[in-house]
């Protein structure tokens, strides 16, 4: 484990001071309500996660919740943020781009192309994001978020293995509302959100909400010293609630996002970079040493094909906008729901892989998504003794596009590729629970879903562009999926306050192709679906009238044909690919605790484990392959393969979470103190073949609000002892890339609330 400097360790000292001051300060204020038994206890959430209305406690599995007050006292503004906040959820983006990986609990897909799903499923409002790309979007106007952990598809929405993300964000209300947010950082980075919300007639109401982001450049050029990193960001959505009866609610959305920001600049680690852009020996860059270092550069001929100035950054201009609507409907003997949404998304990123000024590893991607999903489901009474929900989910997908890639200044190609498909995916899903109270105690339950799926990979071609024209590879490949999951569970009320509960489930999550550059037919065949058989036993329970909760959790999973992000050796070069590996297992567990002795101190902790290993893994030595490659031809003249069974799986073992908020009064202020903080293991990166370092990160606030006042002013750091560390690690090309996180930031903050 890395120790922290005595810079760093003092730096986090003082984001907890105002905490310990707390008690101090509140000592000169008026004796606070803490006798008041409800003030002391812990917030009660009703959560949709089993789509019924239940206390989270009463959730017989591995559950996190976080509200959305939570994330704005957190600073949390997009889904990577979430990693934070969550045990062994972790959220990155692959060669620092705009598409984030979800992995729960080990589980999760590496991939930067923009046509494979993920093992974790994403929901706004229960409409699925099924591609990682889609879900940049800013988070904003969020009731709460649930994230359930073990492979879902029983009750709604697609299958996945790693688990789900569901975003719930604030519905209209039947009385006026209207609230805006503002905030002003260092590197001139500002934010700003709003709502205006309440009832049109007596049975419809409306919200519509709006969030921008602007600046914020925190990274330079090591050559000429331009800065990039600034947001430029904006999202808006109106909800409508419709309620003509007291049996039926129809509610619906429309909304849109536009990302112009700058890309995110990788920084040269491990070993220095020889480019080859001036023959016969080109720049040396030396391993960056800032931080904040990085570079990026573009030929006048990829800036005329991607139709970007020849001075352009690292860049963002994606575009979204989707429909939705949802009808409910209380037949008495069973309650009916049906949802539909449409999301259009358009991805245009230019990115630097190769962090110089040399034109190695440009790329851009032109993608556009649209899905179209469609969700029935009728589910009994949730009072009874034996409760049932059955349903069917279909959905049609197409993914058009593909990128350009700059290999002009690259020692062994020299040229511009374009790669690009069109892929078509059709999934059918049908879907039932039971539950059955076997006695006041003991409830047990089960489910199934069939998922039928097709998948079509149209048009591929990869191909030179100049400087002479050549087509590289063209085909058209399909892939169908016929596949089951399941779970069945007990849990056992060992009081009203202490819930035990087990479980078995298998999940699936769908096969796909690799649409990355390709001269070889073998690295287009479609990878295949993954299986996971997940053992599980935990307990959610509360003490000492609802002020002390204890939620945990312990599994093993038998994990087949996982998907991992590989690569395959021609006699010239490597390139990459999604394989298959025939068998591994993860095992590990969660533990949460939430305390509040008073009603003016909350305390928070979790703490992830999870260990991994391959189980049956017969793959190329890369280590010894590159060794082996010929120092003057630069051909591999021989491709060694290796038993990689017993090895560990590529994720960190260990994440430990929490925070700590203190409210206290200061005349005729109340004040809140908080700070949370993040611990994560080292980690293997595969496609660095290097360790990627432990961590930790310290967020504080100081907000102040006056007694029953509608506004509140604060302050806020985040990265508080200005840590330097790494979200992922590649080696492409030959350039050997971080991305990197924020150094130390803060700001002021302002909210007013009708």
């Amino acid at each position: 484990m890395r120790r922290l400097s005595k810079a760093q360790f003092i730096a986090a000292l003082m984001s907890t001071a105002a905490m310990l001051a707390g008690p101090a300060l509140a000592a000169e204020s008026p004796a606070p309500s803490a006798d008041d038994a409800v003030a002391n206890r812990l917030d009660e959430v009703t959560v949709t996660a089993r789509r019924r209305a239940e206390s989270e406690q009463k959730v017989a599995a591995a559950l996190t919740v976080i509200s959305g007050s939570e994330l704005d006292r957190r600073n949390i503004q997009t889904v990577n943020d979430l990693e934070n906040s969550v045990p062994n959820l972790e959220v990155t983006s692959q060669l620092g781009g705009g598409q984030p990986q979800f992995r729960i609990r080990g589980v999760g897909l590496t991939d930067y192309a923009a046509n494979n799903t993920g093992t974790v499923g994403v929901y706004v409002d229960e409409i699925a994001y099924p591609y990682g790309s889609m879900t940049q979007g800013a988070l904003f106007d969020v009731a709460r978020i649930e994230v359930l952990r073990g492979p879902q598809g029983i009750l709604y929405g697609r299958n996945t293995t790693g688990g789900a993300v569901s975003v719930i964000t604030n519905a209209p209300t039947r009385t006026f509302d209207a609230g805006v947010t503002a905030s002003y950082g260092r590197f001139d980075a500002a934010h700003v959100d709003g709502f205006v919300s309440g009832p049109l007639t007596e049975t419809l109401a409306a919200r519509l909400a709006v969030t921008t982001d602007q600046g914020g450049a925190w990274q330079y050029n090591r050559d000429t010293h331009e800065k990039l990193g600034d947001k430029d960001r904006w999202a808006a959505r109106l909800k409508l609630d419709w309620k003509p009866s007291d049996k039926t609610e129809i509610d619906g959305s429309v909304h849109y996002n536009r990302d112009q920001s700058d890309g995110l600049g990788l920084r040269l680690v491990t070993r220095p970079f020889q480019s080859h852009n001036y023959a016969p020996i080109g720049r040396l860059y030396p391993i960056d040493t800032d931080p904040r270092i990085t570079g990026w550069g573009i030929s006048p001929y990829f800036a005329q094909l991607i139709g970007a100035p020849t001075n352009a950054k690292p860049f963002r201009n994606n575009e979204g906008w989707g429909v939705n609507t949802r009808l409910r409907h209380d037949f008495g003997w069973a309650a009916l729901t049906a949802v539909v949404g449409y999301e259009d998304f358009k991805r245009r990123e230019f990115n630097d892989w190769d962090a110089t000024a040399s034109n190695e590893a440009g790329t851009y991607f032109f993608n556009k998504i649209d899905t179209l999903s469609q969700e029935v489901r009728l589910a009994s009474p949730g009072d009874k003794a034996f409760r049932w929900l059955t349903g069917l989910y279909h959905s049609t997908e197409t993914v058009n596009g593909g990128f350009y890639s700059d290999f002009s200044e690259a020692a062994s190609l020299k040229d511009w590729m374009s790669t690009t498909y069109k892929q078509d995916v059709e999934t059918t899903g049908v879907f039932f629970n039971l539950d059955y109270d076997l006695t006041q105690r003991l409830t047990l339950s089960g489910g199934l879903r069939w998922e039928d799926e097709t998948r079509e990979l149209k048009g591929f071609k990869t191909e030179i562009l100049a400087p002479t024209y050549s087509l590289l590879a063209s085909t058209s490949k399909n892939r169908h999926m016929g596949e089951w999951s399941g779970k069945v569970g007990a849990e056992y009320h060992f009081t009203g306050n202490v819930l035990g509960y087990a479980s078995v489930a298998r999940g699936v999550k769908s096969g796909g192709f690799t649409t990355y550059n390709s001269g070889l037919p073998s690295q287009l065949d479609p990878f295949d679906p993954e299986k996971l058989i997940a053992y599980e036993t935990g307990v959610r329970s509360e003490f000492f009238d609802r002020r002390l909760r204890v939620n945990a959790a312990v599994f093993y999973y038998d994990y087949r044909d996982e998907q991992l992000q590989g690569v395959l050796y021609t006699q010239t070069g490597r390139v990459g690919r999604i394989i298959n590996v025939p068998k591994s297992h993860i095992e590990g567990g969660e533990l949460e605790i939430t305390w509040k002795p008073t009603a003016r101190l909350t305390i928070s902790q979790s703490l992830g484990y999870k260990y991994g290993q391959y189980d049956e893994f017969f793959f190329v030595n890369a280590t010894a392959t590159e060794a082996a490659k010929d120092p003057v031809t630069g051909q591999y003249n021989k491709i060694i393969y290796s038993d990689r069974s017993g090895e560990r799986l590529p994720f960190p073992r260990v994440d430990y979470k929490g925070s700590v908020s203190y409210v206290m009064d200061v005349g005729a202020w109340q004040v809140e103190a908080e700070t949370n903080y993040n611990y994560r293991s080292d980690q293997f990166s595969t496609s660095s073949n290097s360790v990627i370092g432990d961590y930790w990160l310290f967020n504080a606030s100081l907000t102040a609000r006056p007694a029953n006042g509608k506004y509140a002013v604060g302050v806020w750091m985040n990265n508080v002892t200005n840590s330097y560390f790494e979200e992922t690690r590649n080696a492409f090309i030959s350039a050997a890339t971080a991305s990197p996180h924020e150094p130390r930031t803060y700001g002021v903050r302002v909210s007013y609330r009708y």
